[in-house]
């Protein structure tokens, strides 16, 4: 699996202010953070005011690490991609379902022949409430995208990710959606995901848990690539453990029987875990949440 670390983001005031003040110290030891991850996302919104031409100064602090290009301003994503070492294994994130972004961001891949970003989302949309209407949406790019002459495996799909929190059914849905794209196109498309979307605004607590609960439900259902909190060791670790598919604990074989769940339609009632372990309760306690069969309570696992 693609991973993609998510800790240069403008939505931390910390990060912005280091932006906006230039400040190199500070955006190497993030960097240094996300050396683990295949591509480092840089978040930087619409690249206006005091982040006006910021991919220029950021683009040398990244070493040789490939950038995912995440911005509203296309023009700043262009110029972006022109300074790049090697824009072929860069990403565009990201384009959606409406025509005029559409266009000018599958022109843009093309020409750079970088991983393009897709969302399943419109203006007219929103994000969808089933599996079935994001595919419609994901239909649409995609014709956009062999229109242009975009190779499959460059295509990057997001069925999009709310929190569990605030809409419980879309994390299965997310799944649905997955395992659906997985079985639809021929050559192969790429999946991807904003994972720590999945626990946005829960207590800290539970964060983790949520996190690596649903990467190895994610990853049943087939995902090639998450956009992730590269600080998070442990995520990482169990979605290495999972690709190895070399449990070193209780603990990860359980992960592994979850993803093995997924990867067969299985039901959650098979699974066989401690009933005596706090930690494997609470795992199960949590895929039951994300299954939406139980419903989410900030004090779920104490319940």
């Amino acid at each position: 699996m693609i991973l993609i670390g998510e800790n240069i983001h403008i939505i931390s005031k910390s990060v912005r202010q280091s932006l906006e003040n230039r400040d190199e110290n500070f955006v190497k030891k993030l960097v240094k953070i996300m050396q683990n991850c295949h591509a480092a996302d840089l978040n930087v919104g619409p690249s206006k005011g005091k982040l006006d031409n910021i991919f220029q100064w950021l683009i040398p602090l990244m070493g040789e690490m490939n950038i995912s290009f995440d911005s509203s301003n296309i023009e700043a994503i262009k110029n972006g991609l022109s300074l790049a070492k090697k824009p072929e294994n860069c990403f565009i994130n990201s384009t959606n379902a409406d025509e005029e972004k559409l266009n000018k961001l599958t022109d843009l891949a093309l020409e750079y022949n970088c991983n393009l970003v897709a969302l399943s989302m419109s203006k007219e949309t929103g994000i969808p409430k089933t599996a079935d209407e994001r595919m419609e949406l994901i239909f649409k790019i995609y014709e956009k995208c062999m229109e242009k002459g975009i190779e499959s495996n460059k295509i990057f799909f997001d069925p999009l990710i709310l929190p569990v929190n605030v809409e419980q059914s879309q994390a299965a849905e997310v799944i649905s959606t997955l395992q659906i794209i997985k079985e639809s196109f021929e050559p192969k498309v790429n999946t991807i995901v904003g994972l720590s979307n999945i626990s946005n605004g829960m207590p800290q607590e539970l964060r983790k848990l949520i996190n690596h609960v649903y990467a190895a439900m994610l990853f049943g259902a087939g995902l090639d690539g998450a956009i992730i909190d590269a600080k998070d060791d442990a995520l990482i670790r169990i979605i290495r453990m999972l690709e190895c598919y070399n449990p070193q604990s209780e603990i990860d074989k359980l992960y592994i029987n979850i993803a093995n769940m997924i990867q067969c339609f299985g039901d959650v009632e098979d699974i066989v875990y401690d009933k005596n372990d706090i930690e494997q309760i609470n795992i199960i306690k949590t895929l039951k949440i994300l299954l939406n069969k139980e419903v989410f309570s900030n004090s779920y696992t104490q319940l």
